[in-house]
């Protein structure tokens, strides 16, 4: 078997799922661009803000870190508003969420792995605020971006209710879609 072969098996493809199989990938799916995970938490740091403690999201869930919902599988359930929260644990929770995040994308939209290191942030960073379910529905942006036509699909993230709330991220985020 070739090194790359090999090295396709074991790759992770810019997320970080712990003990979790990948089987083998096809050499056509096998993308050299590695998106930069370091630079999409700070990204998302940016845009979402990081609370070291406790607090109601606005829709009066239990929230800390980088906008990390408190679930019963959470250390924090049950905990009061304004607990503090240390920075080791909303760095963990934020990386549990980036893998959700990521594993949403490649279960549901496997070609975003072909997409330069900026445009897969952008995929995953708008992901990570939506939720799958709500960027799924933005069928023309990522028709798209499937189809590669970076200007459209600028265009409709800016024809849309989430660029209007989010403001400047969606800014930044068009920036990037278009520049790559």
């Amino acid at each position: 078997m070739d090194s790359f072969i090999r090295a396709k098996r074991i790759w992770r493809r810019g997320c970080n799922f712990f003990g979790q199989s990948y089987g083998i990938y096809e050499r056509s799916n096998f993308n050299t661009n590695i998106m930069d995970r370091e630079q999409l938490l700070k990204e998302l740091m940016l845009d979402e803000g990081v609370i070291h403690e406790i607090y109601r999201d606005h829709l009066g869930y239990p929230t800390f870190g980088v906008g990390h919902l408190i679930t019963e599988k959470d250390k924090e359930w049950g905990l009061k508003m304004g607990t503090p929260i240390s920075e080791e644990r909303v760095r963990e929770c934020l990386e549990q969420d980036v893998d959700i995040v990521c594993s949403e994308l490649d279960k549901n939209m496997k070609w975003w792995r072909d997409l330069s290191d900026a445009r897969q942030r952008v995929m995953a960073n708008m992901c990570f605020n939506l939720g799958y379910p709500r960027l799924s529905k933005f069928k023309n942006y990522l028709a798209a971006v499937q189809e590669e036509d970076w200007e459209k699909a600028a265009d409709e993230m800016m024809d849309s209710k989430w660029a209007r709330q989010v403001g400047d991220r969606a800014v930044r985020l068009q920036t990037m879609m278009l520049n790559g």
